[in-house]
Protein backbone atom coordinates (compact mmCIF):
# COMPACT_ATOMS: atom_id res chain seq x y z
CA UNK A 1 0.00 0.00 0.00
CA UNK A 2 1.12 3.71 -0.72
CA UNK A 3 2.19 5.66 1.96
CA UNK A 4 0.04 9.37 1.84
CA UNK A 5 1.50 11.84 3.53
CA UNK A 6 0.41 15.70 4.50
CA UNK A 7 2.62 18.60 4.01
CA UNK A 8 2.09 21.97 5.36
CA UNK A 9 3.79 25.69 4.79
CA UNK A 10 5.10 27.31 7.91
CA UNK A 11 5.12 31.45 8.23
CA UNK A 12 8.82 31.25 6.71
CA UNK A 13 7.41 29.95 3.73
CA UNK A 14 8.91 26.31 3.67
CA UNK A 15 7.62 23.31 3.67
CA UNK A 16 7.68 20.39 5.62
CA UNK A 17 6.12 17.28 6.17
CA UNK A 18 3.18 16.88 9.00
CA UNK A 19 1.53 13.89 11.46
CA UNK A 20 -1.08 13.65 9.31
CA UNK A 21 -4.04 15.37 7.62
CA UNK A 22 -6.23 17.96 9.79
CA UNK A 23 -9.98 16.76 10.30
CA UNK A 24 -10.84 20.12 7.73
CA UNK A 25 -9.20 18.33 4.87
CA UNK A 26 -11.24 15.74 5.30
CA UNK A 27 -14.28 17.20 5.24
CA UNK A 28 -13.32 19.41 2.26
CA UNK A 29 -12.25 15.98 0.29
CA UNK A 30 -15.49 14.54 0.78
CA UNK A 31 -14.27 11.69 3.74
CA UNK A 32 -14.99 11.12 6.75
CA UNK A 33 -12.68 9.78 10.17
CA UNK A 34 -13.43 5.73 9.13
CA UNK A 35 -13.15 6.18 5.89
CA UNK A 36 -10.03 7.94 6.60
CA UNK A 37 -8.98 4.61 8.80
CA UNK A 38 -10.45 1.84 6.22
CA UNK A 39 -7.72 3.97 3.68
CA UNK A 40 -5.00 3.64 6.06
CA UNK A 41 -5.04 7.75 6.02
CA UNK A 42 -3.08 9.17 8.78
CA UNK A 43 -4.76 11.67 10.66
CA UNK A 44 -3.36 14.96 12.94
CA UNK A 45 -6.45 16.37 15.13
CA UNK A 46 -4.56 18.67 16.48
CA UNK A 47 -4.43 20.53 13.19
CA UNK A 48 -7.44 22.72 11.88
CA UNK A 49 -5.47 24.35 8.88
CA UNK A 50 -6.55 23.18 5.49
CA UNK A 51 -4.49 22.98 2.94
CA UNK A 52 -5.87 23.02 -1.24
CA UNK A 53 -2.79 20.66 -2.16
CA UNK A 54 -4.00 18.26 0.64
CA UNK A 55 -7.04 18.08 -0.11
CA UNK A 56 -6.25 17.55 -3.90
CA UNK A 57 -4.30 14.45 -2.29
CA UNK A 58 -6.45 12.97 -0.43
CA UNK A 59 -9.24 13.52 -3.71
CA UNK A 60 -6.94 11.44 -5.80
CA UNK A 61 -5.77 9.00 -3.04
CA UNK A 62 -9.84 8.11 -2.17
CA UNK A 63 -10.59 7.75 -6.00
CA UNK A 64 -7.73 4.81 -6.05
CA UNK A 65 -8.54 3.63 -2.84
CA UNK A 66 -12.54 3.49 -3.51
CA UNK A 67 -12.59 0.50 -5.87
CA UNK A 68 -10.70 -2.12 -4.02
CA UNK A 69 -13.94 -1.69 -1.72
CA UNK A 70 -16.50 -4.69 -1.81
CA UNK A 71 -19.81 -3.61 -2.55
CA UNK A 72 -22.98 -4.01 -0.32
CA UNK A 73 -25.28 -6.72 -0.97
CA UNK A 74 -28.39 -5.95 -1.04
CA UNK A 75 -30.88 -6.74 2.01
CA UNK A 76 -33.60 -9.51 1.48
CA UNK A 77 -36.85 -9.71 3.14
CA UNK A 78 -37.47 -12.03 5.09
CA UNK A 79 -40.16 -14.87 3.77
CA UNK A 80 -43.33 -14.96 5.11
CA UNK A 81 -44.64 -18.10 7.55
CA UNK A 82 -46.79 -20.34 5.65
CA UNK A 83 -48.22 -21.63 8.78
CA UNK A 84 -49.53 -19.14 10.22
CA UNK A 85 -53.54 -18.87 9.75
CA UNK A 86 -54.93 -15.04 10.02
CA UNK A 87 -56.18 -13.74 13.01
CA UNK A 88 -60.16 -13.77 13.27
CA UNK A 89 -61.58 -10.47 14.06
CA UNK A 90 -63.63 -10.14 17.36
CA UNK A 91 -67.04 -9.34 17.06
CA UNK A 92 -68.27 -6.03 18.19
Amino acid sequence: MEKITATVTKRSGRKSTSRGFSLTELKKAGLTKQDAKQMGIPLDVKRKSAHDENVETLKAHAEKAKPKAKPKEPERKPKEKLSEKPKKKAKS
